[in-house]
């Protein structure tokens, strides 16, 4: 999810760099993808809940943390958009929200709501700017925003509860200055290079 959505991955940072690339049929097929993949964690951590555990090699990602960005992402396109990737969007939402039920439950965690709210008004704006710009038809902002409260509700005190109990922190909906792990990251030959030595990524502009 690093390239698609950054670390911490955010659901705002999923939908701009799809946007960028005007692929709108992409992130349908990117929350099919993750649709089976959801699927079979549950096979997985329900099964074997010790998985549950199991860390990221990176201290800014985890599997809660990925799975919550795709709640937050369908949530919104749940709420806002109309068209196809909206039926994607269902789909992934549903299956998803069914499995952060069921593994609180086998780790006997309570749901529970969080004091700071994870999406405030002015980010919701900016979120709303990411879904107009990808030229969907999208709903009435009234009618949307009762929608994603309604959605919200649904699944945010379970990522809550299991933010929680697993000590896995859960990601904001958007991120002024999102970061990159593949990016920074430096094989042993060139670490201890100076600055000036370094090979340099550039942003690629097709």
């Amino acid at each position: 999810m690093d390239a698609h959505a950054g670390s911490p991955p955010t659901a705002g940072e999923l939908l701009r760099r799809h946007i960028q690339g005007q692929n709108v049929q992409a992130l349908g097929q990117y929350l099919h993808d993750w649709e089976s993949w959801v699927a079979e964690l549950m096979e997985s951590h329900l099964s074997y809940p010790v998985l549950c555990y199991f860390r990221s090699q990176h201290t800014n990602q985890s599997w809660l943390a990925a799975l919550a960005t795709i709640l937050d992402t369908c949530t919104l396109i749940i709420a806002y958009a109309e068209g196809g990737v909206r039926w994607q969007a269902k789909m992934t939402f549903a299956i998803s929200r069914h499995a952060v039920v069921d593994l609180a439950e086998v780790l006997g965690a309570l749901p529970r709501a969080r004091k700071i709210d994870r999406l405030p008004v002015e980010d919701l704006g900016k979120l709303r700017t990411f879904l107009t710009a990808t030229g969907i038809p999208l709903r009435s902002s009234v009618e949307g925003d009762q929608k994603l409260d309604h959605l919200r509700q649904m699944y945010e005190p379970y990522i809550n509860t299991l933010s929680d109990r697993l000590l896995m922190p859960l990601p904001p909906w958007t991120l002024a200055k999102p970061m990159d792990n593949w990016r920074p990251s430096l094989s042993a030959s060139f670490r201890d290079l100076p600055a000036s030595r370094l090979p340099e990524m550039e942003e690629d502009k097709d």
